[in-house]
This record gives structure tokens, C-alpha cells and sequence, in this order.
């Protein structure tokens, strides 16, 4: 009777040993990320304040836009195009390189601040240190890119709807600006362009970080004077280059491999406006380079991960 009464169902035994199995996987993830978001405010403070002044910007320079909406219709149609797209290209790369200097400043202080705040407070945690790097890591893989394609989409809607609002208001037809404009190809680029920026410059964010758990001090030039000493060096002693092409293409070697800058019959494109079939993901998606850079840039996050394991407080 007793064997019968104490007996649990292994269905209902699975589903609690399950639950607790998942939380604790999620759970540190998630705190640490929230950790990193409440101890880095410029994250998502640089993207706002520069949203801010470039909506500041659009404001004036809606004061004279019925008068440029009849200068353009002096223009021919590519003319238009690139015109109107201007303002809102202008945006998108402004946030997309600012974010890109919050990434790198970022990547240069996680793990060098925390050993300054005492790494043992934060060994003590029940975090492990891959949970941590990773963390630190999805701040300018994941959350800065999510984050700035979410301020760029709703920045430039809110200029197309004030500009539709001023067209309106002062007689000039807006139905052939939204005609015109193609807004929605833009977006689709842009967020082509913010995943193809981040893929290629993730062992640049490993490196840095790598150095933050390396160095005691002068993160930043650890991090830069080695990179160009070994190019000069390879410059004095071999008259070749190889090493600062490779760090150059690293840095812009993005461009060339996921846009096609030329029309088919050879007419180069204005780049403030890159239509649809310029893009191409393909040859992006089977260059050499990002493969490799990915690989990389996993080989210096295991690095920190081990680094962070070995290292004392500064």
C-alpha cells in the first residue's frame, strides 16, 4: 500500500526535472545580458542621441523643402532617386557607424572593467565564464545590431510621415514623393547591410575583447600597435603589404562582396541608393574571408573564455 500510495506519475517527474533544466540554461544568459545593458548605458544612449540630432537636422531642413521639391522635378529620374533617398541614407549610415564605435569601445572595456570592479565578485556567481563571454560578445554581434536597425526603421518613417505632412500642407501633391520614394527597398538594404557588417567585422570585436582580458593597461593600443608592427615590419624586411591588405580588407573588404557597386551594362550606382538586385548575398555568403573570420573570431572568444578563467582582479 505504501509503494502504491508514494508512486508519481514519470510523465509529471519528467516535466518538473525538465523546466528547472531549461531555466538554468536561459536564466544567466538573460541576467547577463541584462547586466550588461544596465552597466553600459552608452549601448543604446550614442545610437538615441544621434538619431536625435540627425531628426534635429530633417526639422530645418524641412523649412525649405517645397522649394527643393520643385528643383527636383527639374532633374531626371535617377537624379530624383538618389535625391530622395539622400536624407534617409544619410541617417541609416550615421547610427550604423556610430553603433559600429559603441561596438568597438564596448569589446575594448568588457572584460578589462571587469577585472578593475573585482573579477572575484563576479567568479563567485553562479556564471560560468563561456556564459559571460558569450554575453559580452552578443552586445556588438546581436543586441547593437537589432538595436540600431529597430532606430533606423522607425526614424525613417517618422521623417517620411513628417515630410508627406509638410508636402500636404503647403499644396505640393505628396502621393508622387511616396511613389517615388522607395522606402521599403532601402530598409530591406539597410538590414542586409547591418547583418553583413556585423558578420564581417565579428573577429574584429573578438580581438578586441580578447585583449580587454589580456592587458593590464592601454587596451586600445595593445589591441592596435602589435596589428601595425607586424605590417611594418613585413614592409621593412620583405617590400610586400600582405598583412596590411589583409587588415584592410577586413575592415571594408565587406563592401565588394555583398554589393555589386555597377549596373550589368557597367554604369556604377550612386550608393545612396543600391536597388535590390545590386545586392548580392550569394557571393557574400561564399566568400572565403567570412568563413575564416568567423573561425577567428570563435578562436579569440575560446581564448577569453580561457583568459577570463586564469585571470586575477588588476
Amino acid at each position: 500500500m505504501n509503494t502504491q500510495s508514494n508512486a508519481v506519475p514519470e510523465s509529471h517527474f519528467d516535466s518538473q526535472v525538465s523546466a528547472p533544466a531549461v531555466l538554468s540554461v536561459t536564466r544567466p544568459i538573460y541576467w547577463s545580458l541584462r547586466r550588461e545593458l544596465w552597466e553600459n548605458h552608452s549601448i543604446y544612449i550614442a545610437p538615441l542621441a544621434v538619431a536625435a540630432l540627425a531628426m534635429l537636422g530633417f526639422l530645418v531642413s524641412l523649412i525649405h523643402l517645397s522649394r527643393n521639391m520643385r528643383i527636383l522635378t527639374t532633374l531626371d529620374d535617377a537624379h530624383q532617386l538618389v535625391m530622395l533617398a539622400m536624407p534617409y541614407s544619410h541617417v541609416a549610415w550615421m547610427i550604423m557607424l556610430t553603433a559600429v564605435l559603441v561596438g568597438i569601445f564596448y569589446s575594448l572595456d568588457a572584460l578589462y572593467s571587469e577585472r578593475d570592479r573585482s573579477i572575484l565578485f563576479w567568479k563567485s556567481l553562479p556564471v560560468s565564464d563561456l556564459t559571460t563571454v558569450l554575453s559580452k560578445a552578443s552586445i556588438p554581434l546581436v543586441i547593437l545590431p537589432l538595436l540600431v536597425a529597430v532606430i533606423i526603421l522607425a526614424l525613417q518613417w517618422i521623417m517620411l510621415l513628417l515630410t508627406s505632412a509638410v508636402l500636404m500642407s503647403s499644396g505640393v501633391g505628396a502621393a508622387t514623393f511616396w511613389s517615388q520614394l522607395p522606402l521599403f527597398q532601402m530598409q530591406l538594404g539597410m538590414l542586409y547591410g547591418v547583418a553583413v557588417l556585423t558578420l564581417w567585422w565579428a573577429p574584429i570585436y573578438a580581438w578586441l575583447m580578447l585583449v580587454s582580458g589580456w592587458v593590464r593597461r592601454a587596451a586600445f593600443l595593445w589591441a592596435v600597435l602589435p596589428l601595425l608592427a607586424i605590417s611594418a615590419v613585413e614592409k621593412i624586411a620583405f617590400h610586400t603589404s600582405f598583412f596590411g591588405s589583409l587588415l584592410l580588407s577586413r575592415l571594408i573588404g565587406f563592401a565588394p562582396n555583398a554589393f555589386a557597386f555597377k549596373m550589368p551594362n557597367g554604369v556604377p550606382i550612386d550608393p545612396h541608393f543600391i536597388p535590390l538586385s545590386q545586392l548580392t548575398p550569394g557571393r557574400f555568403l561564399s566568400s572565403p574571408g567570412l568563413w575564416l573570420g568567423l573561425l577567428v573570431a570563435v578562436a579569440f572568444l575560446a581564448a577569453a573564455v580561457r583568459l577570463r578563467h586564469y585571470r586575477e582582479p588588476l
